[in-house]
């Protein structure tokens, strides 16, 4: 189990902390995969993209206008945390519903 997000991020705390068992993959010094960025986006779609954070609000329009893989590559920040691979599923962000159906597939 991987979660993919940043060290200093609550979210990703709290998950990292409700499953201890997983290994952090901090994205701003790793970075994710390609293939598990496109699937994340395909799953997920817009919501992918953190447009909430302040690396996102520092960003000119012409900037927000690019596709969001290419930003998240660019920014790994903009990136909605955390996104946490099973297996062969993917989830993203933190809540109970969350926490419940990562639980139930361990």
């Amino acid at each position: 189990m991987l979660i993919y997000g940043l060290k200093n991020c609550d979210s990703c705390r709290k998950a990292k902390k409700a499953l201890p068992e997983a290994q952090l993959v901090d994205v701003r010094e790793e970075g994710v995969p390609t293939a598990v960025l496109e699937k994340a986006h395909a799953q997920f779609g817009a919501a992918l993209l953190n447009t909430r954070s302040t690396t996102w609000r520092g960003l000119d329009d012409a900037a927000r206008k690019e596709e969001p893989l290419a930003l998240i590559k660019a920014h790994p920040a903009l990136m909605k945390r955390p996104l946490i691979a099973v297996g062969d599923r993917l989830f993203l962000g933190w809540n109970k519903e969350i926490e419940a159906d990562v639980q139930a597939m361990l």
